[in-house]
């Protein structure tokens, strides 16, 4: 059976027994191995990014032995949910039906797993690419535009884009369109995976999405809309983002800044400059203006080889940040759209330092086992009692030196660097992405 594949890689949870499991299925494919083709294609299927179901509920079967085990159209069934030719409860009847027709250790042990795209084996896109690369078998990889930091790069010059840097969540949200009507709108994160709770937005693109392609013919088949989700806060934001139930994001606003037709997207890039980019936002500004949850990211541009454009730019990060922004991103209108952290786009944000009292010291894990894992730190600042445990900042001497002498490292006050205090849902305070400074003995 092509389970047995599953069983193998779930033997051992050590990353080179997953790539042998791998290998050994390759190498078995290419001989023609039917179970290690069906096992290879369908992992394939369940990591690719690209590929959804509409499906949360996937039954398990007892005590099936000899079905048939029809493989071709377990696959075509795959192709219709995932065109959403079957949904609802057309999709649940579907399921069950086929359920019925395999083998239960095939069924619950691989094939259920690939519907619920989760094969719980230990392995990623990345393991199967290792592997796979520059073969039928290899996983598309997910990608999108990423920043870098703007402190000290040359690229601080000529005409930019300046924009206020959200405190929320990026998504990608894709659109693909079939006979100029919507087919799929769903939202991803910037590593590929969905987002189940933002329905309310989908649905609002979606209801416009055949209008979108007035932007040029290139969107026919699809597009991806770049921007970011904000809500009341970020911390309840990324709660209601993945949560199961209960859900609570309705009052969440989409904010687009930046659109790909789809195959652009897929292959990583785009050469359309950014301004022609943002044209063609604009050309449906109309539409959007009718999404309660959507809007299209405010900007100005400024010119940073003048005086009065640096004057401008400092005025603007100052401004944003008394908004409430976490700072301010620095594009290149002149750039295209890469799949891939560049100089494209920069940003910038401040930094404050905190100092705070070490009450306790924890172990590292993985590489860090026997030594400093992280600083356990309290106190007040600006009338907010903070708690956090800080982890970064340190050297492996730090590391070493700072675990052995624990106990005078305890009670000593830490300066902490961080991108902001936050509030925690039950009133507490504590720190966004901390890193340790130095020790203030001073204090």
């Amino acid at each position: 059976m092509s389970a047995s594949w599953i069983r193998k890689l779930q033997e051992s949870d050590s990353r080179l027994h997953k790539e042998d499991v791998i290998r050994q299925a390759l190498e078995a494919a290419v001989l023609g191995s039917t179970n290690a083709i069906n096992f290879l294609t369908l992992t394939k299927i369940c990591y690719n990014p690209y590929v959804t179901f509409g499906v949360k509920q996937i039954p398990e079967t007892v005590g099936i032995i000899n079905a048939e085990n029809p493989w071709e159209e377990f696959n075509e069934l795959l192709h219709n949910l995932g065109q959403r030719g079957l949904t609802g409860n057309a999709a649940r009847d579907a399921i069950i039906d086929i359920s019925e027709k395999f083998d239960s250790e095939e069924w619950n042990t691989f094939l259920a797993p690939v519907l619920r795209r989760d094969l719980r084996s230990g392995i990623s896109d990345k393991t199967i690419n290792k592997i796979c690369k520059k073969t039928d078998y290899e996983v598309p990889i997910f990608g999108c535009q990423l920043a870098t930091n703007s402190e000290n790069r040359p690229e601080m010059q000529g005409i930019k884009r300046l924009e206020p840097k959200l405190d929320g969540v990026r998504v990608l949200m894709m659109i693909t369109i079939l006979d100029n009507e919507c087919s799929t709108a769903v939202s991803y994160s910037r590593n590929g995976k969905v987002f189940e709770n933002f329905t309310h937005i989908e649905k609002q693109v979606s209801d416009y999405a055949a209008a979108f392609v007035t932007m040029g013919n290139e969107f026919i088949g699809g597009f991806i809309l770049d921007g970011e989700v904000v809500g009341n806060s970020f911390q309840e934001l990324m709660r209601q983002a993945r949560r199961k139930d209960n859900v609570q994001a309705d009052d969440s606003v989409f904010h687009i800044f930046d659109v790909i037709p789809l195959h652009d997207f897929r292959r990583g890039h785009w050469n359309t400059p950014l301004s022609k980019r943002i044209e063609k936002l604009k050309k449906i500004r109309t539409y959007i203006d009718r999404m309660p949850n959507v809007e299209l990211l405010t900007s100005i541009d400024v010119d940073l080889d003048t005086s009065e454009g640096r004057n401008q730019l400092d005025r603007y990060a100052k401004d944003m940040v008394n908004l409430g922004y976490e700072g301010i991103m620095i594009k290149d209108l002149g750039s295209p759209y890469e799949c891939k952290r560049n100089t494209f786009w920069m940003k910038w944000k401040p930094t404050i330092t905190v100092d705070l009292e070490v009450i306790s010291v924890e172990e590292g894990t993985g590489r860090n086992k026997g030594r400093l894992g992280a600083l356990v730190c309290e106190g007040s600042d600006d009338g907010k009692y903070i708690t956090v445990n800080v982890g970064s900042g340190f050297s492996d001497v730090d590391r070493d030196e700072y675990w052995i002498h624990s106990d005078k490292i305890i009670g000593r006050t830490a300066e902490i660097l961080c991108d902001v205090i936050t509030q925690n849902q039950d009133g507490s305070y504590s720190l966004r992405f901390p890193r340790f400074v130095r020790f203030r003995d001073d204090k």
